[in-house]
């Protein structure tokens, strides 16, 4: 897998909770009692990511995802269709041995810092937080805390579509 180096312009992208392979997520509902997901069948929502994703990233990109990347091992292969180099911030459902993960990801973390901005699955506890800029999280799927500190990337906060750095820093303003 490339590596960045020192130097070099990249693109960094920022996704969490991919679900791949999660069959049960289709039948997950909102509050208000709307699907969480709303694609007919798990082809169609593996189609829908897979697409997104290579029309935003291109191969010199890197994409953070930030957990629960999937929940049967042999759909880690779909990531081999997805443009860019793939780093694997872990969470709570990615079980396997990172081993297993670093076929398809060229590094497998517990979470990373880019320009002040701490990126984890899970929410970091606020009395953390003083020390970042903002926390990119994703594990709330649908749901959003109340500090604009907190950005949640999963897949249906961001149009299961990759965002860039940049677009996390304006979204959360000055």
């Amino acid at each position: 897998m490339p590596r960045e180096r020192e130097g070099e312009r990249v693109t960094r992208f920022y996704i969490a909770d991919l679900h791949l392979g999660h069959d049960a997520i289709l039948t997950f509902k909102r509050a208000d009692g709307s699907p969480l997901r709303s694609f007919v069948s798990i082809d169609e929502m593996h189609g829908a990511i897979l697409s997104r994703w290579n029309e935003r990233v291109k191969a010199t990109d890197t994409v953070y995802v930030l957990g629960d990347v999937c929940f049967k091992p042999k759909f880690l292969q779909l990531l081999n269709a997805c443009h860019g180099r793939k780093v694997l911030i872990q969470g709570n459902h990615d079980q396997e041995k990172a081993s297993r993960y670093l076929g398809f990801f060229a590094d497998v973390r517990a979470y990373d810092v880019k320009e002040k901005c701490i990126a984890s699955h899970i929410p970091i506890h606020p009395q953390s937080l003083d020390r970042w800029r903002l926390n990119i999280h994703g594990h709330l799927h649908a749901n959003t805390l109340d500090d604009p500190r907190y950005i949640n990337v999963s897949c249906e906060q961001v149009n299961f579509t990759p965002i860039t750095l940049e677009e996390i820093i304006r979204k959360a303003g000055p």
